[in-house]
């Protein structure tokens, strides 16, 4: 996967694909050891292993992969950081980036995976599947009236890729979909009062921590909340709130502010609520190979890689 002669610099860093032929490969330490013999099998090249700077020696560009923030020591020409997670926000809390360090990250078919799992969740709820489980284990024989999801509103906040696949598998199932992005969040806001559910699939930045307090908690008339994308999107006093007043009809969470949530966490203890347990969406080695191998691709032929992340944006 050597650089094509010719090639420009990958846009909005200063990498070029020639930078690429003479790169160190770094896995981590916390990359277990099947994973990075899949990696060197993949990119045809050594990965070597190590956290410390300094890996490759002084003045080599080094190429990392790994899920904690690199420690950008002087030591070290990092010129790529492969992130073998989806969320990125750990990664740029200082907000220090460096502007010549590119930054790509792990999706994989976390998508289809999130999607699945809000749908299941949605469609369990249509059918009063927790209902009728509880009865079970009562003996209780008794009739329960299901609705059909057809035709119902749902707002999915978070137009990205994760969240075009929850859109995309709700509609599926006939639901009425509105994706909030940055720029329809204010038509999505609106319809609040007449949604059926509202699913939480944003990023964590600055602008959408405690996106979900009072006001727009507080505007819903008996919608089911989902929170698969990040615990500190939601002020969970006010979603504690909008339970017990019934504007929230009922809440599944798979993210937390803190995680994992101890036994005497007050989340356990929110009215008609789930917790699971950061589950909906995993990433495999078998993802993580992907995307790094496409992202390689991409910078070999002097394109910037889908899966890019403009640090500038926070996601």
């Amino acid at each position: 996967m050597g650089a094509g002669a010719g090639a420009g610099a990958v846009e909005g860093v200063g990498l070029a694909p020639g930078d690429l032929d003479d790169a160190v490969v770094v896995a981590d330490d916390e990359i277990a050891e099947s994973l990075r013999q899949a990696l060197a099998e993949a990119l045809g090249r050594p990965v070597l292993r190590g956290t410390a700077p300094g890996t490759g020696g002084a003045g080599v560009p080094v190429v990392r992969i790994g899920g904690r923030r690199p420690s950008f020591a002087p030591a070290e020409r990092l010129i790529w950081f492969h992130s073998v997670r989806a969320g990125v926000d750990a990664l740029l809390r200082d907000g220090d980036w460096p502007a010549d360090v590119l930054l790509t990250r792990t999706v994989g078919r976390m998508g289809e995976r999130m999607a699945q799992y809000v749908l299941g969740w949605v469609l369990a709820e249509c059918q009063r599947v927790p209902e009728f489980l509880a009865a079970h284990d009562r003996a209780e024989w008794s009739g329960r009236d299901t609705e059909l999801a057809a035709g119902q509103l749902a707002l999915v906040y978070g137009a990205g890729r994760i969240g075009s696949r929850v859109a995309e598998y709700l509609r599926g199932a006939g639901i009425r979909v509105v994706e909030a992005g940055r720029a329809t969040g204010p038509e999505a806001d609106a319809l609040l009062p007449r949604a059926r559910w509202v699913i939480d699939v944003l990023p964590l930045t600055p602008a959408t921590r405690g996106f979900f307090g009072p006001r727009r908690l507080g505007a819903l008339r008996g919608a089911t909340f989902v929170n698969v994308g990040r615990g500190d999107t939601v002020d969970l006093a006010a979603l504690e709130a909008a339970l017990r007043a019934g504007h929230v009809r009922s809440a599944v969470l798979d993210v937390l502010p803190g995680e994992p949530a101890a036994p005497d966490d007050p989340a356990w203890r929110l009215p008609r609520t789930v917790l699971t347990s950061h589950t909906s969406g995993p990433t495999t080695d078998e993802d993580v190979v992907a995307d790094l191998t496409a992202c390689w691709r991409a910078v070999a032929e002097g394109r910037t890689p889908a899966l890019a992340v403009p640090v500038g944006r926070g996601y």
